[in-house]
């Protein structure tokens, strides 16, 4: 097998660069690149999931489509500091290959894992799914918050 000798970008994207694609049609490269990028997804090597992270005075939001993944494929593990989304796309092979003209839509499995800025309360975190987006909220410790603690006696 050939080492590609593309760009990270460029295999991401399927662009090629200028001085790579002379004496080449387009559209066989962009179909090349089709076919590269298909065969990636059967090597079993995951996608990666797009998100949103952003903060509220109270909470930490991860956002992210997943339209097409029933929430029970969806697996979501938290620790204080960090979030890992799993799951996956079932592609319905309606259409044989040969009918595509473009092939765009990823289909499989995807994973992310997001290293959170601050220490989250894991018991009291949520997602909800509603239109293909996964809102998950994680409300922030807080350091400041005291407790009194009860010493018993034996």
């Amino acid at each position: 097998m050939a080492k590609d000798k593309r760009s990270f970008f460029e295999r991401l994207t399927g662009t090629v660069s200028v001085t790579e694609s002379e004496g080449e049609s387009e559209e066989k490269i962009q179909l090349d690149t089709q076919k590269e990028w298909i065969a990636d997804e059967d090597n079993g090597e995951a996608g990666q999931l797009a998100v949103d992270v952003y903060q509220t005075p109270e909470d930490i939001v991860i956002k992210t489509m997943v339209a097409g993944v029933r929430p029970e494929d969806l697996d979501i593990s938290i620790t204080r500091d960090m979030v890992t989304i799993k799951g996956t796309r079932e592609a319905a092979n309606e259409v044989t290959e040969d009918n595509f003209f473009f092939k765009e839509l990823y289909w499989g499995s995807f994973t992310r894992t997001i290293v959170l800025p601050q220490e989250i309360e894991v018991e009291e975190a949520e997602a909800v799914e509603k239109h293909g987006l996964l809102i998950i909220r994680l409300p922030k410790v807080d350091k400041g918050r005291q407790t009194k603690l009860r010493v018993k006696t034996t």
